[in-house]
């Protein structure tokens, strides 16, 4: 028997204005102590779920449960859940240590006490020092760390981030995505955490929730989520994705043979079921990609393209490959490969079946 969820929304709805959504029949359970990140574009209803669990919105109809007790009616202050905003909301006038302190001061704990919980969540975001400054003396990283001591000083249940690492250049955000991994490691604590960057979620999170038109449309280990993506906008919005469109010709045991639109035939797993005659999107990860010379070619889904660029990107190199007609094809190969191709070769491309995933 599974254990109950830490936290779950049970056919939760909310509409601003009685007749357009913002989030659609949501049904989701989230474990204690997993790490589990909320994933999409802007107005995919991902901030509301959140804003909703911490109490700051109320679901128009549903229930959200925490333990299997009730909290739609229960206020933000009574959830006994820390909060981390994008734009840190630190008293500019409040020492880091007193800013760190203040939801202890709300809860009336008494000097000693609240001074050793204030030092022990400095030390954990590797802030123990620097209690006596203020923010505006801070960078923007170490900020972000006190609001995140902030969140955790009074042993929350749960811990809601809203794209908290927005703000910060590539450098730190990737830095801080580690050391909040890490973080949550140590504690065991409960994460939830909002973002609309993939590669940040697919970087922290046990699991994800990927959002678009206010509903889940897969929730996944991140493994799961970028080798076998369950719809069409999962597949593009996870990672990169070379997409070709064409139409089932034949179709076998979840397995189908697809006639690109400029001719070329090609078998891969047919996700959705398609039937016969459909009109198809076959989307393949670029670094499952192979590129081929006319003598080495397999016999089979493989298509002739022609190398418009070569751009290195470091660990590895990125073509940008035409391919008939068709939208304009992304391959990644490592550094190390036996053949590098140039700008202006032609080539073939091979397309392993069991990578190549087909989506109405």
């Amino acid at each position: 028997m599974a254990s109950e969820p830490l936290v779950r929304f049970s056919s939760v709805q909310k509409s601003y204005d009685g007749t357009t959504l913002v989030v659609s029949d949501l049904n989701l359970d989230i474990q204690s102590g997993e790490f589990l990140s909320l994933l999409g574009p802007s107005g995919s209803g991902k901030t509301t779920t959140l804003m909703m669990l911490a109490g700051f919105e109320s679901p128009t109809s549903g229930e959200i449960l925490l333990s299997g007790k009730p909290i739609t009616k229960t206020p933000p202050h009574k959830r006994n859940f820390g909060m981390v905003f994008q734009n840190y909301a630190l008293f500019p006038h409040l020492s880091i240590a007193d800013n760190v302190g203040y939801p202890l001061t709300v809860r009336k704990l008494g000097k000693a006490e609240r001074e050793a919980k204030v030092l022990r969540a400095l030390d954990m975001v590797q802030m123990g020092t620097l209690g006596a400054r203020f923010p505006g003396q801070l960078s923007g990283g170490q900020q972000q760390r006190v609001a995140l001591a902030r969140a955790l000083v009074f042993d929350p249940q749960l811990v809601l981030m809203d794209e908290p690492l927005g703000a910060l250049d590539k450098q730190l955000r990737e830095h801080m995505q580690l050391e909040l991994k890490e973080l949550h490691r140590k504690l065991g604590l409960t994460f939830v955490y909002v973002t609309h960057d993939q590669s940040e979620a697919l970087t922290m999170s046990n699991r994800v929730a990927v959002f678009n038109d206010g509903m889940i449309q897969q929730i996944d280990t991140v493994t799961s989520l970028y080798e076998t993506p369950t719809n069409r906008f999962v597949a593009g919005f996870i990672g990169d994705n070379t997409v070709f469109h064409g139409e089932v010709r034949a179709v076998d045991q979840g397995q189908c043979s697809v006639q690109l639109n400029d001719g070329g035939n090609v078998s891969g797993i047919n996700v959705n079921a398609a039937s016969v005659s459909t009109s198809v999107k076959a989307c393949i990860r670029p670094e499952r990609i192979r590129v081929h010379t006319e003598s080495s070619r397999p016999a089979s889904n493989c298509v002739p393209a022609k190398v418009n660029d070569v751009i290195y990107l470091g660990d590895h190199l990125r073509l940008r490959c035409q391919v008939g007609q068709q939208t304009e094809a992304t391959v990644k190969i490592a550094l190390d490969s036996q053949t590098l191709p140039q700008a202006g070769e032609a080539v073939w491309l091979h397309l392993p079946p069991e990578h190549l995933r087909v989506y109405l």
